[in-house]
Order: structure tokens, then C-alpha cells, then sequence
């Protein structure tokens, strides 16, 4: 039989067209609507900057190799990349119409240069006088001279710009929108109290072209946005003189020098000056060069101001106390009793922070060792740590200086943290640390304790709003000992670290080990279904693109294991005809970004239940340092397997994943579960049978 597989960028575009989805959907909020499209903005961006640009250069491999990444050649996938793109961007522009007459109905309109009052061209120009006129500076383009840097996240104006009375071509200039000094938005002055008026900060400047230009004398001036996306792989360098965080910061100064992936302008574009920009960004044919609408960035929409009439927040998108918390014990004397095990968003995340409280202020603590991938801006958890060490306890922070994008913030808080005092950790080469482990050691009454937790997420309490995830605090000693043996590998890392991995007995780690498990249960499972007994795998993750573990469910589909897949974005896996049973993938995409990962094997009703850091990826099987914790809690076990059926029936934001990557939602004759407020239902009333 020939194994079949969707290529994982498409794939991907597949889920970016899910979130799509939620912005055409007229019976989400319009608010959220507009947030979904910066969303897609967003994610469309980050795509490009290193996926597209990934796929560039892999052209440059043998065919072999191109093969086994990606499944068909990058040529290939990069022309379906595009004509995917274009058609997205068509149904992106479409909806974006679409909710502007909606917000016309809540008297909220998006003004331009063009349709101001009198009242307002006044405001626009003493706005810009007092606001935005010191941090814009034109740069004038010629053909002869180079293009000025261009930065990756920014947007731009290009101006056109002649007197009447020429006889030759226009002058062109271009201008960044300082969004990240003023904000991207600029609420009017209305005569009407009920109307709200909102103003982009590129038609600001727009309005204002005749006094930039002013010196110049004139008379005529055209502006259009544009954008362009470059290659944010980190380059980094072999010097063994060089420390980490030293390559990091080299390769961070490197990666403004990346290659363009995409060039993204308004098709009302003056024609001269898009050619020049093109020639001077030495762009081709081949190249993404997408013309679009008047507004690019769109990801500032994400933060569109509150501007439409009071929106009242479901109390199923409210969190609430863990019912283990709600009488006020210490977290630390909770979970020395039992396993707690937290789902975000509908849990508060509070626990997790008041634990490293309690720890940095109890004097039988002796030390905390914690990782750290995202960590919120104005971290928490960070503050609590910088205390405990100031408290006289010996702190560990593993500080991933290579999670993507956040490594110019990670560099920032490992030189906040190692003056306190705190040993900071920064991986192992060519491996990111990704497990989500806390371990915390009190010495009481002549005795070691130990206790912490294990996460699917980041400790982060900014996302941890937003993101679906998963947490166990526990003082399982297993568990703990297998914490302690990661950061033993961490702290004093070996050319061949993975058999000490290998020991682990209540955690599954990566690389490998973690795979070699899951193929172990796998297998299980398989021997069950031919011998005629209950095999079930159910799988939640982010992503699955590994070959060889969708292999393995391509063999236990065909032994007749029954397979149900919660798989939020990438999905390669495509069902065949000689599957004795067909598996069942499905992709929900709501208001809360569903992250956690969670594996079931049904192991003859033993009932195998783990939750992880890990996708299913080979990335993060074979590259990575990964932790899944083995939940073996009778109760919790039952309440992970509630949640996983509540979301397996969930008919309302659930799309089916197939071959065709179709999107088509699941509708059935079955009482409506939108499985993100069910699960709300169900924990909740967990709280009032306490």
C-alpha cells in the first residue's frame, strides 16, 4: 500500500482558514470577528517569515532530502503556498467589507483622509503636530540609490508625489507608520455622541502629506500601504569562543538582514513607484508579491479599540477557582494531600503563582527549578522567583534563549535574573527545552519533600487567559524524581544525554524515549484490535506532521483500532481505503486557542492517560526536550476523559480534517455542544458539589 500525506504548509493554511472561518461567522461578536482577522494577519505573517522562508531554502537541497522534510518538492508547495494565499486574502478582503457595514450598524465607522469634518481635519492636524510629527522622518527614493533597511514588522507608506505643472515623472518617498510609538489607531471627535469615528495612523500621516512635503512646494501627493516579510531564521554562528547567549544575540542583529518571503502592497498602488520597490527589494516572479486591500498589519486589529456598544461576557467565558483553593488552604498543603490537576482558561491560574509565593517565603524550602519558554511580559511568576532567591533559596531558571521570536525578551530576563543570584540554564546545542517542569525541595522534620507540577503550557499567566491548556500540581515522588533528573541533564549537559532520559519511569522525555512509548502503546493496541478486543487511541495536539507516528496509526487503523484525533493546526494524516477502521479527525477553533496535548490508550480498560509539552512532530520527538507526565489519579484520569468526549462531540466549532483540507464543520442531529462552553458547564458544577 502507498502511504499518503498532506504537506505540512498546507496543511497549516488549512488551519489559518479555520480562523478565517470565525471572522466570517455572523454569530460571533462582531469584536471578536474583527480580533479573529488580526489573528489570521498575524499568523499569516509568522508563516512566511520562517515556513516560506524555510521552504526557500530548501530548494537549494538534493532531492532525497526534500523529499523526507516535506513531502513533495518545495517548488511545488510554494506555488500551491501562493494560490492558496491569494484566494485567502480574496475571502480575507471580502470579510473585512463585510464588517465594516456591520460596524456602520453600531455607528462605528473607520474614517480616511478623505471623508473628515471640518472639526476633525483640525483635530487630525494638531494630533499629528503634537503626537506622531516627531517620529516621522520620509526617506526619498531614487533609482540609483539602495533601498533603505526595511524592518520586518513594520508598515510603510509609499508616496508618490509631483506639481501639476511638470512635465516628468512624480518623486517618490517612503515613510514607516510608527505604530509601536503612537498605536496604530486614532479615536475622532463625533458631533453625534453615539458615534464613534476611528482613524488609522497611516491616514494620519496621509492627511498630513502636504505639510511633511511642505519644503518641496508639492501639489499633488498619493500614499499607499505595503508590507514586506522577511526570513527570521537564526543564523547562528560556529565560533566555539562565542558563548550561547552571545550566538543568540548575533543571530537576533543577523536576522534583519533576512531575505524577503513576501511583499504585500495596496493594488491601488501608483504603478511606477511599485516597480521601483520591487526592483530595488530585488524581487521576482517567484516571489509571494500579493496585492491586497488599503490596510495591511492587520494584526493591530487584535487590540481594535472598545468602541462598540457593551459587550457582555458569557459567564462561560468567566475562570473560577479551582474548587481544591476555594477554602483558602495554602496550595503547598493541598498538594502534598493530592493530585490537582488545572484546565485553563476556565481555572483561575492563581494557584500556580501563590505555590512559588508560598515556596519563596517558607523557610524549610530549600530550592525551586523551573523552565521557562513565554513568559509574560510582566511576569509573575519571574517576580516570585527573583524573591525566593532573595529569600536565601538556591533558584534554577532553564531559559530557552531560542523560543522563536521571544528570544530578544529571554535574553532580557536571564540578565534580570543572574544578578539576583538565580542560575540561569540555557539548554543544550541544537536542542530547545520545551517541557514544562517545576520541581521544589523543602527539608521538614528531618525529611526531603518534594512537589510542583508538569504543564502542556507555558507558565505564563497572559496566555494562560486565552489558551487551553492542561496542569498537574503534584508531589508524586516518580514524577519528581524524573524533574530532577531532566535538570541534572540541563545543568551538567553530555554529549550522549538521552539514556539518562531513558531512566525516567513516570515521565515520557524527549528525544526519542517519548516516541518509543507512544509507538509501545501503539503497538498495544494493534494486538488487541486482531485479537478481537477494544483497542482506542485518542489524541490531542497543536500539530501532527511526524511520518513515522502517522505511519503507526496507518497500521492500527488497519488492525481495526478505533483512532479519534483533536488536532488544532497541522494535520498530515489522510484516511485510505484499506482502513478496517476509519479515523476520526477533528479541529476546533474558538474564542479560547486550544493548546493542551493529551494521549489515551485504552490498554485492556486500563486506561493510559498522559498529558504533554510535545506535538507530535519530529521536531519535537527527535530535536527537542519534551516532557509528557503519566496521570494516574483515578478521578483526574476520568475528568481528562471527559473533557477529550465533550470535545470529540463538539458540533458547533469542530471541522472535520480530511483529505481535501475542506473545513467543513460538523453538523449533526445531536444536541449542540460547543465543547469550549461545555467544558466550562462541566468543571464548574465540580465547584458546588465540593
Amino acid at each position: 500500500m502507498s502511504l499518503h500525506f498532506n504537506p505540512r504548509d498546507i496543511t497549516w493554511l488549512a488551519f489559518n482558514e479555520r480562523v478565517l472561518q470565525e471572522a466570517m461567522d455572523e454569530k460571533v461578536p462582531l469584536h471578536l470577528r474583527i480580533r479573529f482577522l488580526g489573528i489570521f494577519s498575524n499568523n499569516l505573517d509568522e508563516f512566511f517569515r520562517v515556513r516560506v522562508a524555510g521552504l526557500k531554502r530548501a530548494m537549494d537541497f538534493k532531492e532525497k532530502v526534500i523529499a523526507e522534510s516535506f513531502y513533495q518538492p518545495p517548488s511545488k508547495i510554494l506555488q500551491r503556498i501562493n494560490e492558496i494565499v491569494m484566494r485567502q486574502q480574496l475571502n480575507f478582503d471580502k470579510t473585512w467589507k463585510k464588517i465594516q457595514t456591520e460596524m456602520a450598524d453600531h455607528k462605528v465607522f473607520i474614517k480616511n483622509a478623505k471623508n473628515l469634518t471640518a472639526g476633525q481635519k483640525e483635530f487630525v492636524r494638531q494630533y499629528f503636530d503634537e503626537v506622531v510629527e516627531s517620529n516621522v522622518i520620509p526617506i526619498l527614493l531614487h533609482e540609483n540609490t539602495p533601498m533603505p533597511y526595511l524592518r520586518d514588522k513594520s508598515l510603510y507608506l509609499g508616496v508618490a508625489m509631483r506639481k501639476k505643472d511638470w512635465q516628468y515623472s512624480s518623486n517618490y518617498a517612503i515613510i514607516e507608520i510608527p505604530s509601536r510609538f503612537v498605536g496604530r489607531f486614532v479615536l475622532l471627535p463625533t458631533e453625534d455622541p453615539e458615534e464613534k469615528n476611528v482613524m488609522l495612523l497611516e491616514d494620519v500621516i496621509t492627511f498630513n502629506l502636504p505639510h511633511i512635503f511642505s519644503y518641496f512646494g508639492y501639489d499633488e501627493f498619493s500614499a499607499n500601504a505595503f508590507k514586506v516579510t522577511k526570513d527570521a531564521e537564526l543564523d547562528l554562528d560556529n565560533d566555539i569562543r562565542t558563548n550561547f547567549a552571545e550566538k543568540i544575540e548575533k543571530g537576533l542583529k543577523n536576522r534583519r538582514k533576512g531575505k524577503p518571503t513576501r511583499f504585500v502592497f495596496d493594488k491601488d498602488m501608483d504603478k511606477a513607484l511599485l516597480e521601483l520597490l520591487i526592483r530595488k527589494l530585488n524581487l521576482t516572479k517567484k516571489d509571494s508579491i500579493i496585492p491586497g486591500g488599503k490596510i495591511h498589519n492587520f494584526k493591530h486589529f487584535m487590540d481594535f479599540p472598545d468602541v462598540f456598544e457593551a459587550y457582555e461576557r458569557p459567564v462561560e467565558r468567566s475562570s473560577f477557582t479551582h474548587q481544591a483553593f476555594e477554602h483558602g488552604e495554602r496550595v503547598t498543603d493541598v498538594i502534598l494531600k493530592e493530585d490537582v490537576l488545572l484546565t485553563f482558561p476556565y481555572h483561575k491560574y492563581n494557584p500556580v503563582i501563590d505555590l512559588l509565593r508560598e515556596a519563596a517565603m517558607d523557610p524549610d524550602v530549600k530550592s525551586i527549578q523551573i523552565t521557562a519558554y513565554r513568559m509574560a511580559s510582566s511576569s509573575k511568576i519571574i517576580n516570585a522567583l527573583i524573591y525566593a532567591a532573595r529569600n536565601g533559596k538556591e533558584v534554577t531558571v532553564m531559559l530557552e534563549l531560542q523560543a522563536r521570536f521571544d528570544e530578544e525578551s529571554n535574553l532580557k530576563w536571564k540578565d534580570m535574573l543572574e544578578p539576583e543570584g538565580i542560575t540561569v540554564l540555557v539548554g543544550i546545542p541544537n536542542k530547545k527545552v520545551h517541557a514544562k517542569l517545576c520541581v521544589i525541595k523543602k527539608r521538614a522534620h528531618n525529611k526531603t519533600i518534594q512537589y510542583g507540577f508538569v504543564s502542556t503550557g507555558n507558565f505564563n499567566e497572559k496566555t494562560a487567559r486565552i489558551y487551553g491548556d492542561h496542569l498537574l500540581l503534584t508531589a508524586d515522588r516518580g514524577i519528581m524524581a524524573d524533574i530532577n533528573k531532566v535538570f541534572n541533564v540541563l545543568k551538567k549537559p553530555k554529549d550522549d544525554f538521552i539514556p539518562v532520559l531513558k531512566t525516567c519511569k513516570n515521565l515520557l522525555v524527549c528525544p526519542q524515549f517519548m516516541r518509543e512509548k507512544i509507538v509501545h502503546h501503539i503497538d498495544k493496541e494493534i494486538e488487541e484490535a486482531k485479537a478481537g478486543r477494544k483497542a482506542e487511541i485518542i489524541i490531542k495536539v497543536n500539530s501532527m506532521s511526524d511520518r513515522l507516528l502517522i505511519e503507526k496509526l496507518y497500521d492500527a487503523a488497519k488492525a481495526g483500532v478505533v483512532i479519534r484525533l483533536i488536532v488544532r493546526g497541522i494535520y498530515c494524516a489522510v484516511n485510505q481505503k484499506e482502513f478496517k477502521e476509519k479515523i476520526k479527525a477533528i479541529s476546533i477553533v474558538d474564542e479560547y486557542l486550544e493548546h493542551a496535548r493529551v494521549m489515551y490508550f485504552y490498554n485492556k480498560g486500563t486506561e493510559d492517560m498522559y498529558i504533554s509539552s510535545a506535538d507530535w512532530m519530529t521536531r519535537n520527538l527527535d530535536y527537542r526536550i519534551e516532557a509528557a507526565a503519566k496521570i494516574t489519579d483515578k478521578n483526574l484520569k476520568k475528568e481528562l476523559k471527559d473533557i477529550l468526549d465533550i470535545q470529540l462531540r463538539d458540533n458547533v466549532k469542530a471541522r472535520i480534517l480530511d483529505k481535501k483540507l475542506s473545513n467543513e464543520y460538523i453538523r449533526n442531529d445531536k444536541k449542540e455542544c460547543r465543547s469550549q462552553i461545555e467544558t466550562y458547564k462541566y468543571l464548574k458544577a465540580k465547584t458546588s458539589k465540593k
